[in-house]
This record gives structure tokens, C-alpha cells and sequence, in this order.
């Protein structure tokens, strides 16, 4: 499950332009990733100028981008092209405005993560595509709820 921690200045985006940046970064795990859609998260942390330094100054034209992944881990052959995959989904929003940005991915291992207290289904199985149609977890198939 990959949380998006957007750190940005006051007024930078709009309720339209989060929508849209959410939507676009969870299409972009959909499509590459093959992951559920409910899986990705996407919270924005608006910032008043005077609350955010960079080297001492404030940064007010600066955009932090801290991501954690856990449902799927990037193959070391893959790790490039994945960072030019975020950095084009992020352009528009970040790049293209004149912001400033950095961004890092965390991966946390999987056996640590679950889902309303369900342990996610294993990556492309009969239950994760079952999870990904119903867009939510639930327990599975033909299991008695507790």
C-alpha cells in the first residue's frame, strides 16, 4: 500500500488539483503496479511559509514528496524507471507550476501491513484481483466472518 505524504505551501493546490494529483498517482500504481486502487493513499500537508526550511531559509516555493510502499517492492532493475514514471505523473503539479521538489520512497516489508486487520492477499493472486474489483479488502472467499 503506497501513502503519499505531499508536503506543500499554503494555497499551492486546489481541492481540483489534489483530486486530480490523487487520481493520477493512483492510476500510475494501477496501471504499472498492478495494484488495487483502494491500496494507494494520498494525503496533502499544507504549510504556512514561515513553517518550512530548507538549509536555514524558508521555502515557499518547495514541495516534499515522502512515500511509503509495502505492497509492492521495486526490483533494483526497475527502481529507475519507476522514479521517471512519478516524476512525469508529478510534473504538472510540480515542475510545471516552477516548484521546487524532492521526493523519497520508504519500503516497508509487506509481512508488516495489514488491512482492517486482514493480511493483504498475496501480489497477483485470485484474492488481491478479488480485492481490486471489489475496491476494498474482505476476507476470503468462502471464509466465515469472525
Amino acid at each position: 500500500m503506497p501513502l503519499w505524504h505531499i508536503y506543500h505551501p499554503e494555497g499551492v493546490y486546489t481541492a481540483d488539483d489534489k483530486q486530480a494529483l490523487a487520481d493520477d498517482i493512483s492510476e500510475l500504481y494501477v496501471r504499472v503496479g498492478a495494484l488495487p486502487k483502494f491500496y494507494v493513499s494520498v494525503i496533502f500537508h499544507e504549510l504556512p511559509s514561515e513553517s518550512f526550511y530548507i538549509g536555514g531559509r524558508a521555502a515557499g516555493n518547495f514541495v516534499r514528496i515522502w512515500i511509503d510502499q509495502i505492497a509492492r517492492r521495486l526490483a533494483d532493475d526497475f527502481k529507475e524507471q519507476w522514479m521517471e514514471q512519478l516524476s512525469e505523473t508529478l510534473a504538472p503539479f510540480v515542475r510545471d507550476r516552477g516548484l521546487d521538489w524532492e521526493i523519497h520512497i520508504d519500503e516497508t516489508p509487506r509481512e508488516l501491513w495489514t488491512v482492517n486487520g486482514l493480511t493483504p492477499p498475496p501480489t497477483e493472486s485470485d484474492e488481491e484481483r478479488r480485492w481490486a474489483e471489489e475496491n476494498r479488502p474482505s476476507p476470503p472467499a468462502g471464509s466465515v466472518p469472525g
